[in-house]
């Protein structure tokens, strides 16, 4: 468990080099944003967030059932995640934020196409101002 990191994951570290191969800069700086987002533009009001399948529960109805220890204590931790996870979206969606969220393994599989995905809501987001 100690080599679970919560930043600089290697799908963050993935995204962040497709979105400099697109031509995408950025200051790597702790911009106080509600949710804490992996990746933000402040100026377009986008906020981006690379989130585990297990600890985020992707498929969690399904998924669920796989868990053989622990149960209590993972079920209420993941279930609680997924209420942040809710809480945060709904949160930023109010204060005029677009949020984009990715499960881990989208950006194993295909990090070009997740940092068009960034990159072209920015330029949305960029024209709208």
């Amino acid at each position: 468990m100690q080599a679970i990191r919560s930043s600089e994951t290697k799908m963050e570290i993935a995204l962040r080099d497709a979105l400099k191969r697109h031509g995408f800069r950025f200051r790597k700086q702790k911009i106080p944003v509600f949710g804490k987002p992996d990746f933000c533009s402040k100026k377009y009001k986008v906020a981006v967030f690379v989130d585990g399948e297990y600890f985020h529960g992707k498929d969690w109805q399904t998924q669920k059932n796989r868990i053989k220890t622990n149960r209590n204590f993972w079920w209420k931790k993941i279930e609680g995640n997924i209420a942040r996870d809710l809480l945060v979206n709904k949160t930023l969606k109010k204060l005029g934020w677009k949020v984009i969220r990715f499960w881990s393994q989208d950006i194993r599989k295909n990090s070009d196409k997740s940092a068009m995905k960034v990159i072209t809501t920015l330029e949305k987001r960029k024209n709208d101002i």
